[in-house]
């Protein structure tokens, strides 16, 4: 350790880890070495180096005869442990098979043995590799120690093998040394060592081999494999020449060089913890007029491997969890990881009152991350909604996008995904079980019996749970000890007392169906007579769906499920899912869920998918976490499109009031989605239907009024719009002139028709640069009201603001629900309207921009766990019903090829 040589690289090595750690004071490298033996020399060697340099270091001991598999399978385990930056190992020579070093991640290999390092060292990337400390310390101690000059030289490598072999003679020859390598039983080899002006011994000496066959004068450097078998002094006997370099003095030189590859892959490992640019290679279309159908264009494009995506956009391997070839769930470390990186721009589309058919935001929001990222070269990421399965087999079909603007596969996005809905929907009907079960075994149990059940005597122990403990503690009761409750504590803990009358939690299925709007539920034999009736919801719905689009963390989903109210007692109070004591097993079947999903767009530009809540009777957007994982991942100059459900009286109201308050992130812009064929039927036109969709052609533009009052509710919120006129191939060229010039005259930034929907990004590159321009503007972003006051207040401005109401009516059971909910303390949540997205009144058919009308809110319902409070305005249903003639009849599975039809 006293030696210059090895003074000199730790102490570099020590200086470059205090640079790093001075921006990153918690990071310190971590070197495994995996160990067959019980030679503790070595271990103490390296032991002493980490500790001198700073770094940690960790011995996995495994027994001497330790097979193969067994120490790949250790190499396995810490190629994925992200707290080790560095693996070495110190095994016996036999167990170096290409199979065991190749094991190895190429980043981690300090040693420089992999395949991959040996290859770029060859090529001539050292810097970009792992070069064998050995072979370093080799070239190092024959410039400094002996003062040799190496060009021209001439180098005879014996008996070294492998990795060190190749890593031997690539050095050298950089050098300018002329070096060939043989092994001991050479027949030339005498010829070979009198020729020699400096030898190398790779391995021990046999004893058949004199030592006058080395010239005097020579220099001998003696090294040998057993630097990576971890033992130490069992090299060639002693042997006097003038330019000798013992075995002792390679290996703790080596040793040394190690610890400084170690520091080179902390570097490197902080280097990719930083945001970088992204490296994305797009796909290209090749559009075909007329037109194909949507899923025939997603089938016509070969999506990247999702890995490869993943790589491109600077996600780390160990950041996602890949589904299939083209989904992945993206991990929220990624956040701990780019916290410090500056989030991009952040564009919202929302749209106008939109016809059944919907006007296309979805669209127009991956027609825009195309232009912006494949074609003018910006990093862009769109973040959608996952679809419910009940519109995709109804009346709406699917919601990847259209034409050649699409998330693909198309029919994996519109079916199942990655399971989240199921996750909700088992987590949702859990809940639901739970609460009926919890009436039935209080209605028919005493207050022992139902104690004794709950608290379980378990192996002669009785103890509380977690969750049963807090309930303790809300109850006021500090006793830790079953056995210690009074029988007014033990009724009080073990009785929730639900009134049925005032159950709010429904159950959920992801499908239409009208029948289950109402049901009587408890009519078995077994439930003994305990009956009442319920309903299903959409799966979309549910409180577990908002939960997930508004949470930050795993910690605050499991905080807002278990705040989630589900009733309320006799005593009028609220009665929650900790209460139940479900908490804890609705977050393990959510755990996934939570994990934005991956996908891509048929330009190969990147989208999350993740969360689904609808507009109309939720808050209707994306989740939080997918954008502010897309905001850092595109980096200060890179742009985050995400989508607001239906109308922007609807969809951007809630983006605006609810999701940004739960975020904390302020939008830069607004793209206010627009078609002709929808300002027609405001104007008066016919109603559009699948079946009447083109019966609006020859109909007068008289609608504009519509689009004029979305801007001004955007405006209401300061942000700046620009208007995407969305362009059917019906459309006149004095048409799109008269939205657009009108749209600018309202108010809005700029507006700009838009063809991605036939051509691609390609179509958009003019919306792209209007959204670019207006992004540079300074956003004066406000919230429409202060949630501190009152819940009635609250919807009036809303609706009177937003809607163009002249007042609202509330209902004798609506204000019976304001008032419970304000005396439990609910009173200062944001409001989510359930409102038909058809109109911007509460009656459907009144389209353009209704006036003069009262505005009735016929109930009042609490999301306490996604922390909003929504009313229902007229009579809003949460079970949609299936048409006379759905999609599903057009859906069909190819049994040969496995592929889906009729999806569109």
């Amino acid at each position: 350790l006293q030696s210059r040589a090895i003074t000199e690289v730790i102490q570099n090595s020590k200086e470059v880890l205090s640079l790093l750690q001075e921006k990153n004071p918690a990071f310190k490298p971590v070197l495994s070495i995996i160990q067959a033996g019980d030679d503790n020399l070595m271990q103490e060697i390296n032991q002493n180096l980490a500790e001198e340099a700073g770094l940690n270091i960790t011995h996995i001991c495994l027994p001497p005869d330790s097979s193969e598999a067994e120490i790949i399978d250790e190499i396995l385990k810490i190629n994925e442990d992200t707290r080790v930056h560095g693996l070495a190992l110190q095994i016996s020579e036999n167990l170096f098979s290409n199979k065991v070093l190749n094991a190895l991640k190429p980043e981690k290999d300090v040693d420089g043995v992999t395949d991959i390092n040996l290859g770029k060292l060859v090529r001539g990337d050292a810097h970009e590799c792992f070069v064998s400390p050995v072979a370093k310390a080799v070239i190092e101690l024959l410039e400094k120690s002996v003062g040799v000059n190496l060009d021209g030289k001439k180098i005879l490598v014996v008996g070294a093998h492998g990795s060190l072999e190749a890593a031997l003679q690539c050095l050298f020859q950089r050098k300018g040394s002329m070096t060939m390598s043989i092994q001991w039983k050479t027949r030339q080899l005498q010829s070979k060592l009198h020729e020699a002006d400096i030898v190398v011994l790779g391995s021990p000496k046999p004893e058949e081999i004199p030592l006058t066959w080395i010239q005097p004068g020579t220099t001998v450097l003696n090294c040998s494999h057993d630097f990576l078998s971890g033992k130490v002094g069992c090299g060639s006997p002693r042997i006097h020449f003038g330019g000798l370099i013992e075995e002792d003095d390679v290996i703790l030189l080596a040793a040394a060089l190690r610890i400084q590859n170690m520091v080179s892959s902390g570097r490197r490992w902080l280097r990719e913890q930083q945001h970088r640019r992204w490296r994305l290679h797009c796909l290209k279309l090749q559009p075909l007029s007329p037109v194909p159908s949507d899923i025939e264009i997603s089938r016509g494009q070969t999506p990247k491997a999702v890995d490869v995506l993943a790589k491109e956009i600077g996600l780390l391997a160990d950041e996602i969890e890949i589904y299939g070839k083209s989904k992945a769930k993206v991990r929220l470390s990624v956040l701990e990881r780019l916290k410090d990186q500056a989030d991009g721009k952040y564009v919202l589309v929302a749209g106008i009152t939109p016809t059944p058919l919907g006007e296309g935001k979805s669209t127009v929001t991956i027609g825009l991350v195309q232009a912006l990222t494949a074609h003018l070269n910006v990093n862009s990421f769109a973040c959608l909604r996952q679809p419910s399965q009940g519109p995709t087999f109804g009346v709406k079909g699917g919601a990847a996008g259209g034409g050649y603007a699409q998330v693909i596969p198309m029919e994996e996005f519109n079916l199942h995904l990655t399971g989240d809905i199921h996750a909700i929907t088992a987590a949702n009907n859990l809940l639901a079980a739970a609460i009926d079960t919890r009436i039935l075994h209080e209605n028919t149990q005493t207050d022992k019996a139902l104690y004794n059940r709950l608290v379980p005597l378990v192996n002669g122990v009785r103890e509380f749970s977690e969750i049963q403990l807090a309930r303790l503690k809300k109850l006021g009761i500090n006793k830790t000890d079953p056995s210690t409750l009074t029988e007014e504590e033990v009724s009080k803990f073990a009785r929730l007392d639900i009134d049925p009358s005032t159950i709010t939690w429904q159950r959920v299925l992801d499908t239409n169906d009208r029948f289950l709007r109402k049901i009587t539920i408890g009519q078995g034999n077994a439930e003994k007579g305990y009956y009442r009736q319920a309903q299903f919801d959409i799966a979309v719905a549910s409180e577990i769906m908002a939960v997930l689009a508004l949470t930050d963390s795993l910690a605050d989903m499991k905080a807002r499920l278990g705040r989630m109210v589900v009733a309320s007692d006799k005593s009028g109070q609220p009665v929650t899912a900790d209460d139940l004591g479900v908490t804890g097993a609705l977050t393990v079947l959510m755990k996934d869920a939570i994990k934005p999903n991956l996908m891509q767009t048929l330009e190969g530009t990147p989208v999350f998918v993740h969360a689904g809540p609808f507009a109309n009777i939720a808050h209707g957007n994306s989740s939080v976490l997918a954008d502010k994982i897309a905001l850092k991942l595109v980096g200060e100059e890179g742009f985050v499109v995400t989508e607001a459900g239906f109308g922007a009286d609807i969809g951007m109201e809630k983006f605006f009031n609810i999701k940004c308050r739960a975020s904390g992130l302020v939008p830069n812009v607004v793209v206010l989605v627009a078609t002709v064929r929808a300002l027609k039927m405001h104007g008066g036109g016919p109603s559009v239907s699948a079946h009447t969709k083109f019966h609006y052609v020859k109909t007068e533009l008289n609608g504009c009024c519509n689009l004029q009052k979305q801007i001004q509710i955007t405006q209401l919120f300061g942000v700046p719009v620009v208007v995407a006129l969305n362009v059917f191939k019906t459309d006149t060229r004095a048409e799109i002139d008269l939205v657009c010039e009108l749209a600018k005259r309202a108010g809005a930034f700029d507006a700009v028709p838009c063809y991605h929907w036939s051509v691609g990004g390609k179509g958009s590159v003019d919306l792209a640069r209007a959204v670019r321009e207006a992004a540079s503007k300074r956003s004066r972003f406000q919230f429409l009201y202060d949630v501190q006051v009152p819940i009635v207040d609250k919807i009036r401005t809303i609706a009177q603001a937003v809607y163009g109401a002249k007042d609202i009516e509330l209902s004798p059971e609506a204000q019976a629900k304001i008032d419970r909910y304000t005396q439990q303390g609910f009173g200062n949540l944001p409001i989510c309207m359930a409102k038909t997205h058809l109109s911007l009144s509460h009656q459907p058919d009144k389209k353009g921009v209704p006036r003069d009308f009262i505005l009735p809110i016929s109930d009042v319902r609490a999301s306490i766990g996604a922390g909003f409070i929504y009313p229902l305005v007229g009579t809003m249903s949460t079970m949609p019903g299936l048409p006379t003639r759905p999609c599903f009849y057009d859906i069909d599975l190819d049994t040969e090829t496995e592929q889906v039809k009729g999806l569109f």
